[in-house]
Parts: structure tokens; C-alpha cells; sequence
């Protein structure tokens, strides 16, 4: 079947051996640490500021969708980026672009000469960015860790980002938001700053190994393309990742107005809820390389999907904010569980020299689904409220779950064994 581990071409690092690998994969976590905070920080500064500045619940998941629609207008375009350039000075630029960016909105914000449109335009400009460095942090695992550690490397780099975005960044952005409006948006550059420094000490050139002649940009697309149609398996993941990634954004494109509304936390109580998210997230990046040691992967994959249909159905109804904020965390764990087996899939099927083009087009799909969910939910929202869309994408995601049980039935052997040691 097309798309074996054994396709793989190797990125050509300097150095070797398990040793040598263990160092890049620490630097390369540490740097993903600071980024992942900077990114947590943003997540709950941005929602924050635009409440500030309009309640109006469209606006409001608006910006969610902005700041993912660079996923569909240019994530297969960077894909293509990043297996034409070394990864690593790829990464290293984006983050270092992202501090600019951000520190700018910091300094308006500081002069209070701030709108909401100018939240959507830095929005924009930032997913660009993003498609960059997110394309090249994920391309870069392979080179970084061997083969039968892919799992595990999977599970610590969720685990480093649940911890940057929702742990520490969470309640970091909205604290320092309510000192005052800036000092988030500040923090954030200087998380991006740092991990553009960290990227450094990885040594080695980690640019795709290719003969002959560098095809255009369209033909190297199209093979990325070609690749991923003709693997059946990657095809029904992709599709149920576009479908989940729309779904779950309906209800999260409106946490800050469920948060403050409906469960009336404060803006600082908002950072704990996210807390309880992150912690949610740790739990479920700690056992998910277990998981699927003890069941089959398609077992623990729609198992995943239920729980966190089930989280959002309760969260509907529930009144209480720590009851709503576990069920909460529930959900962020299930949420990394299901993206470890996802990434650990990808990573083990992609052909190297492919990687950075499939993994664009996938995000296309997926990521690009994103928008389209948050636009859909504020428009429910400002129909029927926040507490039907939860419920809403709970019944969506567990009819998610009852399709992927089905559509990966003939391809348990494969989901089950790949990167797995004989």
C-alpha cells in the first residue's frame, strides 16, 4: 500500500546516533515550549481584548476563523516551502517574524490605538506565519527521534503544548490581562524571541534529500496531492480530522463568551478554566503512548472522539463552573489522545521527502474546516445561544465517532502495527 514507513527519505542532519538525536529532540521541545506559550497567551489575550471592544458574538468568533484561515488559503503553498528549504531555519524565522508581529500589537495596545478590525488584520497576518512554523516544527520530529520513538515524541510534544498554550499561557494571558491590556501581548514576543533562540543549538542542515533538478511548486504540489489520494487510510484520517476540526471549533470559537456569560466567570477566572484545560490535556498526553500499548489504536481513537462528544454535551447543561471546567478538561485530554495517534500515523506514513506537502494539504483540509466551524457557531450562538451550540457539536462529534469505528475497520492491522517494533 502506498505510503509505507519504508518510502521515507532521510533529512541529511550533521551527527548521529541515538544520543545525538535525544539532544535535537530536547532543544526541539524546549524551543516548541516557549512558542506553544506564546501561542496559549495570545489565545486568551486576543479573545479578551476583542470582548473589551464588542460583545457582538459574530465579531467575536470571527476572529477565531481569521486567525485560522490562513490554514486554507496558504497551508499547502508553505507545505511546499518546507520541503524546498532546511526546516529548522525555517522555524527559526517564523518564530523570530511572530515576535515582531506580535510586540508591535503589544505596543498599540499600549497606546490604546487598538479596533477590532486591527485584531483581524494581526490575526491574519500571524496565521501566515503560523502555517510556517507549525509545518516545519512538525516535519522536523522524524529527524529528531527514531523510528519506534515517534509515539512518544508524539505525546511529549502535545504535552509541551498543552502546557505552553493552556497551562501556563492560559492563565498567564488573562492575569496579565487584567493588569493591564499590553503586557500579554508583550510576554507573547518575547516566548516567540526565546524560541527562535533555543532553535539554534540544533545543529545539522535538516533540508529534504533530493535528486536531480527541484520541480516547480506546482508539480511538487501536485505530488504531495497525488500521494495522499492514493492512500486510502490517510484519505478517511484527513476527512474525519476536516469534519472533527469543524465540529469542535462550533462550541471552543465561543469559550470566552460560555466562560463570562454562561458559567459568569471573571476575565481571571477564564484563565483558570483554561487551567483546568491544560491539566485535562497533560493527563491525556501522559497516557496516551500507553493507551495504545494495552488496546488497539482504533479502539482508543473512537474512544476518544465519544469522550470528548460527551464532554461538550454535558458542558450544554452544566451550571456549575467547576463542574463545567472538568468537563472541560475532560475534553482536552480526550483531544490529545486522539492528535497523538493522528500525528504518530502521519509521521510513520509520510514519506520524508513528502512530508511537508501532504502535511500542508491535510491542513488545508483540516485546519481550513476550522473558520468555516467558528463563523457557523457564532451564527447559531447569536440564534440560539451558547449552551445549544455545545450541544450541537457533542451530538455531531458522536456521530464522528460511530463513522471512523466503521471507516478505519479495514485498516486495523495497519493503524495497529505501523511504527510499532517487531
Amino acid at each position: 500500500m502506498a505510503g509505507t514507513g519504508s518510502a521515507r527519505l532521510p533529512i541529511a542532519p550533521v551527527g548521529g546516533g541515538r544520543v545525538g538525536k535525544d539532544n535535537r529532540l530536547r532543544w526541539l521541545l524546549g524551543s516548541s515550549a516557549l512558542s506553544n506559550l506564546g501561542d496559549g497567551i495570545g489565545k486568551v489575550a486576543f479573545p479578551l481584548l476583542a470582548a473589551s471592544l464588542t460583545r457582538d458574538p459574530v465579531l467575536i468568533a470571527g476572529l477565531s476563523a481569521v486567525s485560522f484561515l490562513p490554514w486554507l488559503l496558504f497551508a499547502s503553498l508553505s507545505g511546499v516551502l518546507i520541503d524546498r528549504v532546511d526546516r529548522r531555519r525555517a522555524m527559526l524565522l517564523a518564530n523570530s517574524a511572530r515576535a515582531v508581529i506580535v510586540g508591535a500589537l503589544g505596543l498599540l495596545v499600549l497606546a490604546d490605538a487598538t479596533t477590532i478590525w486591527l485584531l483581524y488584520v494581526t490575526a491574519l497576518i500571524l496565521g501566515v506565519v503560523e502555517t510556517i512554523a507549525d509545518n516545519a516544527a512538525q516535519a522536523l520530529v522524524p529527524a529528531v527521534v527514531d523510528r519506534d520513538g515517534l509515539e512518544s515524541a508524539n505525546g511529549k510534544l502535545q504535552a509541551v503544548e498543552i502546557v505552553g498554550q493552556t497551562f501556563l499561557g492560559g492563565p498567564l494571558g488573562s492575569f496579565t490581562f487584567v493588569v493591564f491590556a499590553a503586557m500579554p501581548f508583550l510576554l507573547n514576543s518575547v516566548g516567540f524571541a526565546v524560541a527562535a533562540v533555543l532553535l539554534v543549538a540544533i545543529h545539522g542542515r535538516f533540508r529534504p534529500a533530493v535528486t536531480g533538478p527541484v520541480p516547480s511548486v506546482r508539480a511538487q504540489l501536485g505530488e504531495g496531492v497525488r500521494w495522499l489520494r492514493g492512500n486510502a487510510l490517510m484519505v478517511r484520517l484527513a476527512v474525519f480530522a476536516a469534519a472533527m476540526a469543524l465540529a469542535t471549533e462550533l462550541a471552543q470559537a465561543l469559550l470566552v463568551l460560555y466562560a463570562l456569560q454562561d458559567i459568569r466567570l471573571t476575565e481571571a477566572g477564564f484563565g483558570v478554566f483554561a487551567l483546568v484545560g491544560g491539566a485535562g490535556g497533560i493527563i491525556g498526553a501522559f497516557f496516551a503512548p500507553r493507551l495504545s500499548q494495552v488496546l488497539s489504536r482504533r479502539t482508543v481513537f473512537t474512544g476518544a472522539i465519544v469522550t470528548c462528544g460527551l464532554a461538550f454535551a454535558a458542558m450544554s447543561t452544566a451550571a456549575d463552573p467547576a463542574a463545567a471546567s472538568l468537563l472541560f478538561g475532560v475534553f482536552a485530554a480526550a483531544v490529545v489522545v486522539m492528535n497523538v495517534i493522528l500525528g504518530t500515523l502521519r509521521h510513520a506514513l509520510v514519506p520524508d521527502h513528502l512530508f511537508g506537502r501532504v502535511l500542508g494539504v491535510w491542513r488545508t483540509a483540516v485546519w481550513g474546516a476550522i473558520p468555516v466551524g467558528a463563523l457557523l457557531g457564532g451564527l447559531l450562538a447569536a440564534q440560539f445561544g451558547t449552551r445549544a451550540v455545545f450541544a450541537i457539536s457533542g451530538a455531531v462529534q458522536l456521530l464522528l465517532a460511530a463513522w471512523v469505528w466503521f471507516a478505519l475497520a479495514g485498516h486495523r492491522a495497519e493503524v495497529d502495527t505501523v511504527t510499532r517494533p517487531a
